[in-house]
């Protein structure tokens, strides 16, 4: 027991406690600085935001997806969509996330798009997931869009 206490004191003056003087100075400074010099600082630039790239969009809407967080897997896949519109996964994603969300049509666009984008009918052949999503989807809203698959 003892040496966990002394270990724990040893990290604590090691690693927190500077931090906290770091902090402590960092904003004593900020209540020294003259608010009339910031005004006119020319580094304090603001620039807008800029959305990510659709590829990182969809990185990080795989990573909600994996995380069963839908609602914010879907807002990263239509902000690809919305950064570029022929990025053929972000409609991947736009489909899974809607058909776990039970927006059924909406999955069955998303994934008809994203067969669509693919650049040669190859990959849209070797896309075997999206194709049993395809039929899985018109089966069950009763209807068919295209011809079956062979």
């Amino acid at each position: 027991m003892r040496r966990g206490r002394t270990t724990f004191r040893r990290c604590w003056a090691l690693i927190v406690a500077p931090l906290c003087v770091a902090a402590t100075v960092s904003v004593r400074a900020q209540r020294d600085i003259d608010p009339r010099a910031a005004v006119h600082s020319t580094n304090d630039v603001t620039r807008p935001y800029q959305l990510p790239g659709a590829r990182k969009s969809v990185e990080i809407g795989n990573f909600y997806l994996r995380r069963k967080k839908y609602k914010a897997a879907l807002s990263r896949f239509e902000e690809a969509v919305q950064t570029d519109p022929d990025y053929a996964p972000a409609y991947l994603g736009l489909g899974k996330t809607y058909e776990k969300l039970g927006l059924k049509q909406k999955a069955l666009d998303s994934y008809m798009q994203y067969l669509d984008l693919l650049p040669s009918a190859k990959q849209a052949e070797e896309a075997k997931d999206a194709h049993h999503a395809i039929d899985r989807l018109e089966r069950e809203l009763g209807h068919r869009t295209s011809p079956p698959a062979s």
